[in-house]
């Protein structure tokens, strides 16, 4: 059976889930029909005409971009428009498109924690916690031969995960008694007969935000005309996510040595750089993909000795200087490392749910629209 566009959706949404995107962020899927097959899925950073021209011509059918490809509405489907021609160009050729854009810095081993990685970061966290999730815990009863089954059902809907462990679940042998009365179809036993069955209790926990989707797979599969279970609110801590990372070098260095080494890292030609000090010795870095200047109050609050985020504005590099913070600014493009990240991640994912017959790969474009010049 064909992936479905809505199947990797539900997939990536357990991993990046839409929730912690931040307010007014049009993340999500963007364009084409959630029921689609999908064979050939292109991974980029933007969407421009020119990544469309060669998603038309390596045959996809799908693209999941980091930037969302409709940041505004249209106001009129006129395709003069380049950016409305690029739309027709994309449903034309039946190609769907779907963004994971600030959820995905929020999340947890998504893009800020490549980020940090590739900064050769040590000891991260969260730079600005935004949301702790709240678990939920399932105890369902279940005959002993269809547990397998029922299991495998809650794990797909997204239970069962514990920190980097999948599929975890616990199971109790019993004996479940019942009297099926007037009016009822029973899966086991007779009308007005009590009976007794080899039953397994099964426990899963899961975000309270996947109640819906683990009680409609248990419901699904049950063999029982009416599912024996208890849900219970956990006090448990819950995930943190939050958007930013902070973490320490292995040997401070000054500013200057750090805004090389990042440029280096990223393969730049140039990166802007704001500090009181460029000798100044630094060890403590908070990282930010994408337009971050606004959170340099949290980047202070962490006490942070560097900010590395792209798209600073003059103003704001003017009271990050007053506030003795230093800056690095390698451009808003090095975000691209998600077609370096993203691609193994979906490829591990297509092994654990046997999708069969869809292959991820990278777009070979480089959509950076700045070039430094130099005498």
């Amino acid at each position: 059976m064909s992936l479905l566009v809505q199947d990797f959706i539900n997939r990536f949404e357990r991993f990046a889930p839409q929730y912690l995107a931040e307010p007014g962020d049009p993340t999500g899927m963007q364009l084409g029909s959630t029921k689609q097959p999908i064979h050939r899925v292109m991974v980029t950073l933007d969407v421009r005409p020119e990544v469309v021209q060669e998603a038309i011509e390596r045959r996809v059918d799908f693209i999941f971009a980091h930037h969302p490809v409709v940041f505004h509405p249209a106001k009129n489907l006129i395709t003069d428009n380049p950016q409305n021609a690029m739309y027709a160009e994309l449903l034309a050729h039946h190609i769907a498109v779907y963004s994971a854009h600030t959820n995905l810095d929020s999340a947890n081993g998504g893009m800020n924690d490549w980020l940090a990685e590739r900064l050769q970061l040590q000891q991260i966290s969260l730079l600005q916690p935004s949301y702790q999730r709240k678990m939920k815990k399932l105890a369902v009863f279940v005959p002993q031969k269809q547990a397998t089954v029922l299991r495998q059902a809650l794990v797909q809907a997204g239970a069962g995960q514990v920190g980097n462990y999948h599929g975890a679940s616990y199971s109790l042998a019993g004996t479940g008694r019942f009297t099926p009365e007037q009016g009822a179809q029973p899966a086991i036993g007779h009308v007005g007969q009590e009976e007794t069955v080899a039953e397994e209790k099964i426990e899963v926990i899961f975000p309270e935000t996947l109640t819906q989707p683990v009680l409609a797979a248990m419901y699904r599969v049950h063999p029982y005309e009416e599912p024996a279970y208890d849900l219970y609110t956990l006090d448990n801590p819950g995930e943190k996510f939050g958007i930013g990372r902070i973490g320490e070098l292995a040997q401070p260095m000054t500013v200057q040595a750090y805004a090389q080494q990042v440029r280096q890292a990223f393969d730049l030609t140039g990166l802007r750089l704001v500090t009181p000090d460029p000798a100044r010795r630094i060890k403590r870095v908070a990282v930010i993909g994408g337009d971050g200047g606004k959170f340099y109050p949290a980047v202070l609050k962490q006490q942070a000795d560097v900010f590395v985020t792209g798209d600073v504005y003059y103003h704001t590099a003017h009271d990050m200087l007053a506030a003795g913070l230093s800056v690095i600014d390698p451009g808003h493009h090095i975000e691209s490392i998600v077609k370096e990240k993203a691609v193994p991640l979906f490829q591990g994912w297509a092994k654990e749910e046997n999708w069969a017959d869809v292959s991820f790969f990278a777009s070979k474009l480089n959509t950076d629209p700045f070039r430094f010049i130099s005498k």
